[in-house]
């Protein structure tokens, strides 16, 4: 009907209400949204990847898959497992309360993120360390909580992976991880990647403490894993979309288990650094990553490779 709203409209609807947030809320995340630049509009068409609209004023939302990627992506699950453990222990909030307090700030760094038009690095990497925190809390909950073990949890949240990926393919047509420049293929996106910490740290707990092969052992164990599909990967034995979300599975747990070795006490198999150190050190490193990738933008992705992927 001529009277209903196109998407267009509601759209830019759904971005008037997200820019009603406080003014301190936007401060918090280092930027203003009402002061985002967009991009010019192109005057040509442009090929889409799958089933994607066409967002003439989005750029991609995602980093280019690079060294600096992973060795961000590995510190930031380490934060993760960390300040976990930091909130719930040393600063008494408890299980639940940590839960809590992580899945607010989780939110709230979603709504920024999702109403950006390109790559923020700083704005990414604080929803992947949230993420991270919920996906440990996610699994931390069920075992400690409602009992679950960690072989039914790592079960559960294998599948609830595999139905994220079955609906983005059946919805998208592509499992393409450079090419999120829709707001739905970035729900798909994050949707994903919270699994994927759930699951690692299931994984992650599974071999480290259920089967007490240690800290140590255990990150021997997934590094030569994560070598093995990279290697098979170089060799064009695995397709790239695979490769990627199995080793984004897999330094989940080797994040942990270096975590764990570096703050766990020395009688509990570590080298005794505690949570807070190790976090600071981590998270330090982590900053100073992200602010050489927003000076240089070296990971970021212009639209039009995106739409070529």
């Amino acid at each position: 009907m001529d009277g209903d709203p196109s998407q267009e409209d509601r759209i830019r609807l759904i971005g008037r209400l997200f820019f009603k947030l406080s003014a301190s809320t936007q401060l918090f995340l280092g930027f203003r949204l009402d002061a985002v630049t967009y991009p010019t509009q192109m005057s040509t068409p442009l090929n889409h990847v799958g089933n994607a609209k066409q967002y003439k004023n989005w750029l991609v939302k995602v980093p280019e898959v690079t060294a600096f990627f992973w060795i961000i992506k590995v510190l930031a699950t380490t934060v993760g497992e960390t300040f976990a453990d930091f909130l719930n222990v040393t600063l008494g909030f408890g299980l639940n309360g940590t839960t809590l307090v992580t899945i607010v700030a989780l939110v709230v760094a979603l709504i920024f993120q999702f109403k950006s038009t390109k790559y923020r690095p700083s704005l990414y990497w604080l929803v992947v360390v949230l993420i991270s925190i919920t996906g440990t809390l996610f699994t931390d909950n069920l075992t400690d909580n409602v009992g679950v073990s960690l072989i039914t949890s790592s079960v559960i949240f294998s599948i609830m992976l595999a139905v994220i990926f079955m609906m983005w393919h059946r919805v998208e047509a592509s499992l393409a991880i450079h090419s999120i420049y829709t707001p739905r293929r970035e729900a798909f996106y994050w949707g994903a990647i919270l699994f994927t910490f759930a699951l690692g740290t299931a994984t992650g707990d599974l071999f480290a403490e259920r089967l007490g092969l240690g800290y140590g052992l255990s990150l021997i164990i997934f590094a030569a894993v994560i070598l093995i599909i990279a290697l098979a990967w170089k060799n064009k034995f695995l397709n790239p979309v695979l490769v990627f979300w199995a080793i984004y599975v897999l330094t989940r747990p080797l994040g942990a288990s270096i975590g764990d070795l570096l703050s766990q006490s020395k009688k509990d198999g570590g080298i005794g650094l505690g949570t807070t150190t190790t976090s600071a050190i981590f998270l330090a490193v982590i900053l100073a990553l992200v602010a050489y990738l927003t000076r240089s933008r070296k990971d970021a992705i212009p639209l039009d490779e995106a739409l070529a992927e």
